[in-house]
């Protein structure tokens, strides 16, 4: 059944909800900072035993901050930005259950077997997280990179999703799109996704309601998690509230 999954976003060392298609160079859309800092949510979800979150830099200016999160909930959340063959091992020796790789799979806007099979070899299968985030085109979803500004060749599709997943243990797939808008989910990608992923799989973007835990869990066959940032109420939003989402897991575990 589809399980709520918890998220900490950091940009510019500080917690926040930002709308992911507007991130750049100079900064982002946000629609919220926190007063708290990364532990302090990092120690919420270890008190509510809430797992396979994550823990995503969106940036530069973020470590110490991901670091204190990773080592407060050791091995209950995933880290993701910036992560290469060259850092993964240290990331995982901080306390991350996973680590989550982007952009380093390509080079020139194409996928890298090579690289995949690099990281492979520091994290394990059982350790790896593959990070599909993607952007709509004319022609179907494309992973996007580079903050999910640049949109490679490599579609997401269920021959892909397939192929992919022997090389990890989930996919985590923000529709950058629709990303902090609170316009509600991508509900072909989710049905896709439901269709072709043979591993656990994470959808984020777009969340604003209780509903749509519901609407995913019906489109995806209860295959698919979901990750709800700016509409929960301790990121600032007011259309769902941890404790729901915390009753919602509890309820369909």
């Amino acid at each position: 059944m589809t399980q709520f999954r918890p998220c900490i976003d950091l940009h510019q060392g500080k917690v926040k909800q930002i709308v992911g298609g507007s991130l750049n160079d100079k900064g982002a859309k946000e629609n919220f900072i926190s007063d708290y800092d990364a532990a302090h949510y990092a120690a919420l979800y270890r008190e509510h035993n809430l797992t396979g979150g994550h823990v995503i830099a969106l940036g530069k200016g973020n470590h110490n901050e991901a670091i204190s999160a990773l080592k407060t909930y050791p091995n209950g959340l995933q880290f993701g930005g910036g992560v290469t063959a060259r850092n993964a091992q240290s990331y995982l020796e901080a306390g991350a259950s996973h680590v989550i790789v982007t952009s380093y799979l390509f080079e020139n806007g194409e996928f890298s077997w090579d690289r995949l099979d690099k990281v492979k070899r520091e994290t394990g299968v059982d350790r790896l997280v593959l990070d599909l985030s993607c952007r709509r085109t004319a022609n179907g979803w494309y992973i996007a990179t580079d903050r999910w500004q640049t949109i490679t060749s490599t579609e997401v599709n269920s021959a892909n999703l397939i192929e992919l997943a022997d090389h990890c243990d989930e996919f985590l797939i923000h529709a950058a799109d629709v990303e902090g808008l609170q316009s509600g989910i991508d509900e072909e990608l989710v049905t896709l996704l439901g269709q072709g992923c043979p591993v656990a799989v994470t959808y984020a973007g777009g969340a604003r309601s209780l509903d749509d835990l519901k609407r995913v869990n019906q489109l995806s066959n209860g295959k698919v998690d979901l990750t709800i940032g700016s509409a929960l109420d301790i990121f600032g939003g007011q259309g769902i509230t941890l404790d729901e989402c915390i009753l919602w897991n509890q309820t369909k575990a």
